[in-house]
């Protein structure tokens, strides 16, 4: 899954925008996972700042709504890395399309998914109300869920959830142990005496 890395932001004097560098990490290491994790939240908390700071007009972010956050998630396409098929594009539907083609950019579903999960966790912690978390917003859920189910189609990858494969049954040798014969039943001897009558 695609992850979006840094963003780092530097202004663009010249329209008075933002210019954003998103670059890709790939890898993972379980020792630095966690302060990777609060590093690339805190980058993504302030960018969004900034995105605020340079909307026009300036939005406070008790005034973010679930519809700014799709304008951001919007904006942040032009610095993507994928590459998403049209419809009317022949390779429409293949995962590795053999020849390069016109079809635009995007950020991939995977790193928009886990920037509003970045993005969610951030704006509690920085003071905000679960209830009121833009990121949360319905709006939000099924504009990713969209982009999801569009890219699945485009790109030709299924993201339906991966089934964790089991281990198999580790093998124990069977002992070939011998187990001895049940013991035979006692009968009862029954003992004539010559008087007694026979049956």
């Amino acid at each position: 899954m695609d992850s979006i890395g840094e963003m780092d932001i530097s202004s663009n004097s010249q329209n008075g925008g933002t210019l954003m560098n998103v670059s890709h990490n790939s890898g993972t290491s379980s020792s630095s996972t966690s302060s990777r994790y609060e590093n690339q939240k805190r980058r993504d908390w302030n960018t969004f700042g900034q995105y605020l700071k340079n909307h026009r007009p300036p939005l406070a972010l008790s005034r973010c709504s679930g519809a700014h956050v799709l304008e951001f998630l919007r904006y942040l396409d032009q610095f993507g890395k994928t590459k998403v098929h049209t419809p009317i594009c022949p390779f429409y539907g293949h995962p590795n399309p053999p020849a390069p083609c016109p079809c635009p950019l995007r950020q991939a579903w995977g790193s928009l998914d886990a920037l509003i999960g970045r993005l969610r966790a951030a704006f509690e912690e920085n003071g905000g109300k679960p209830e009121a978390n833009p990121f949360g917003a319905r709006a939000v859920r099924l504009y990713l869920r969209e982009v999801r189910d569009l890219q699945s189609k485009a790109r030709g990858i299924s993201y339906e959830k991966k089934k964790r494969k089991r281990p198999p049954p580790q093998q124990i040798p069977s002992l070939q142990l011998q187990v001895p014969p049940p013991p035979p039943v006692a009968r009862k001897w029954s003992i004539r005496c010559a008087d007694s009558p026979r049956r």
